[in-house]
């Protein structure tokens, strides 16, 4: 342990799986005390008592971020169980894809009302706390969909657009206030989501094949990959770095005609 995140108090949402539990791993393993919230209770608490079993410092509710005044309460609960909140790790989010035509409206809300605000929902909760402290550092985990389309994908990558530029713009209003806003863009990453989108097909091999070929080094990143941005983007290591967006993707989004 290297004890990066000493002194962090970090709200983790979506961290009962994938890249939300490999981040909240990496950070405990930095000497990070957590709050995690996840939609899914039973899966989160079976989770987080195995971290607890090891000596982590943590909390842990379930909490639908979509519920802006759940999420305030979940703020003063953790500030209570872990010290008051002094950085934030929006993971949380679910993949809405459709053709723009047939999109419901249904799908356009929860789209929306999960990827953008929720994650406005959890940003609002924890900035009065961090101006009060002095400062903080919140990190949005977007996706290389937030500034590339993918044909089929409608509106998820409208959402991830809004969050890049609500990003943007929470860095430059909070910056004189030593508040540290970015997003981290992961692309294709071996999470249960993409083992489901290739399931989706009818020759899910094939698809997962397919999926690796358009990558330049021929396969996808992990969430613990992932998690390693994550630390050094909420650390103290880059205090100069606002309002910016780190890509994850092993150069897809930089290829052209693979």
């Amino acid at each position: 342990m290297s004890r990066r995140l000493s002194g962090k108090h970090i709200l983790v949402t979506g961290a009962a799986q994938g890249i939300g539990l490999a981040i909240a791993k990496a950070c405990i393993a930095e000497d990070a005390a957590l709050f995690l919230i996840d939609m899914d209770g039973a899966l989160l608490a079976d989770e987080a008592q195995t971290l607890l079993s090891s000596g982590a410092r943590l909390g842990y509710a379930r909490a639908d971020i979509t519920d802006a005044a759940a999420i305030h309460t979940i703020v003063a609960q953790a500030g209570r169980e872990i010290g008051p909140i002094n950085a934030l790790i929006n993971n949380a989010g679910i993949n809405v894809f459709s053709e723009p035509l047939e999109t419901t409206d249904a799908e356009w809300d929860r789209c929306f009302d999960v990827n953008l605000k929720g994650a406005w929902n959890c940003c609002k909760a924890v900035l009065p706390g961090l101006i009060e402290q002095g400062g903080g550092a919140i990190l949005n985990i977007a996706s290389t969909h937030a500034f590339t389309i993918i044909p089929h994908t409608f509106p998820y990558p409208l959402a991830k657009h809004a969050l890049l530029g609500m990003t943007k713009s929470l860095g430059l209003e909070y910056a004189a206030r030593n508040i540290r806003v970015n997003a981290l863009a992961p692309g294709y990453v071996s999470t249960q989501k993409v083992i489901d989108y290739w399931n989706s097909f009818a020759d899910p091999i094939a698809a997962k094949a397919e999926t690796m070929r358009l990558h330049p080094g021929g396969r996808i990143a992990t969430p613990e990959e992932i998690a390693l941005a994550a630390v050094f983007m909420i650390s103290d290591e880059c205090p100069f770095m606002n309002a910016t967006c780190l890509t994850i993707d092993g150069g897809l989004s930089v290829q052209q005609h693979p």
